[in-house]
């Protein structure tokens, strides 16, 4: 089977688990106690009120109609309009306000994780049972074992609070333009000073972000390099006197990246979640933040939204993984036997 007919065929399949996860979501959403009109109108609204506001959302439908409505609209690209979070705003625009600030955050995030993840656990591998390798394995078990937001405040309370190194507050993207947006990018003259403010903001929701799928990613290349470097034809490469360094770029480091490309694809569904910690604990205004303030408002078609958006980040994710096993290992066939 070809790429071209193998990635089709995973889209295809992607369909019924994303109607999945909307069907869950919409029933879970429409069962949580509360009432999204109450939230809107205060008190003591007028019952000719209430019916308007109900009317104006399809509020005073049954449910299964209203699930059917919402499928044929999300069929249609229409996520519907926002209740209370941004009344009358469309929801597909309250994301793409939102979707760049997690995407920055979550890419930066994973680049940080794979940057130092990777060579930590090839030296770790290659230096097996010595001081370097016992560093390693206890900063990936401290990584793996202490929850992300506990990270975060930390960092706040040591290079924000004490060092006064970072801002613990906030992110500046780094394409807005000097001169306008918030009270802190006002003061800039040069697209050069906008970006270095932004790397600033980044580094310490990055670290906190990035940390878990660091040590996640270190376990994994450490466990694949120590097997791969056992194998027989890397003995035979060294009986025949290749340079170690040789060895490992050449021979070992290819077939071992399989199980940690899963781990990478997999940790897409984790950064994601959490996101949602992260941006709350630095005050981001990303999908995170949106999709918690959208449930403390029992806005519906929020929660239906962003929760849509990540499901089908996920599955992407999940689908670049699976493609990137036969580039990895030519051994891998797309959709067929080995």
């Amino acid at each position: 089977m070809s790429l071209l007919r193998y990635t089709a065929w995973r889209i295809v399949q992607a369909v019924p688990v994303l109607l999945g996860i909307l069907t869950i979501v919409f029933f879970l959403v429409n069962a949580i106690p509360g009432d999204p009109v109450s939230i809107m109108l205060g008190p003591s609204p007028s019952a000719q009120q209430i019916a308007e506001v109900q009317a104006k959302y399809g509020l005073d439908k049954p449910v299964y109609e209203r699930y059917l409505n919402y499928l044929g609209s999300v069929a249609q690209g229409d996520l519907g309009e926002s209740i209370n979070v941004n009344s009358g705003m469309p929801v597909a625009e309250l994301i793409m306000n939102r979707l760049p600030i997690t995407l920055l955050l979550t890419v930066s995030a994973f680049t940080f994780a794979i940057a130092t993840a990777v060579p930590l656990g090839i030296i770790s591998a290659k230096r097996r049972n010595e001081s370097t390798d016992h560093v390693a394995r206890i900063v990936s078990l401290i990584g793996v074992s202490t929850p992300s937001f506990w990270i975060g405040l930390m960092l706040i309370i040591v290079f924000a609070t004490h060092l006064d190194l970072f801002p613990s507050r906030g992110l500046v993207m780094p394409w807005t333009e000097p001169g306008t947006g918030s009270r802190v990018t006002r003061r800039t003259e040069t697209q050069l000073q906008v970006i270095a403010l932004s790397v600033r903001h980044l580094i310490l929701p990055m670290i906190t972000l990035g940390t878990l799928q660091m040590a996640q990613i270190t376990r994994i290349e450490r466990s694949t390099m120590v097997d791969t470097l056992q194998d027989e034809y890397i003995k035979l490469a060294r009986a025949y006197g290749v340079p170690e360094r040789t060895i490992i770029r050449k021979h070992a480091f290819r077939p071992a990246q399989l199980p940690v490309i899963t781990i990478i694809g997999l940790g897409l569904s984790t950064a994601l979640g959490g996101a949602v910690l992260t941006e709350t604990v630095f005050e981001i205004n990303g999908m995170g933040r949106l999709i918690i303030q959208a449930i403390h408002q029992r806005d519906y078609p929020v929660v239906m939204g962003t929760t849509i958006v990540f499901g089908l980040t996920y599955l992407v994710g999940v689908i670049i993984t699976d493609i990137s096993y036969a580039y990895i290992d030519p051994r891998v066939k797309y959709g067929g036997q080995e």
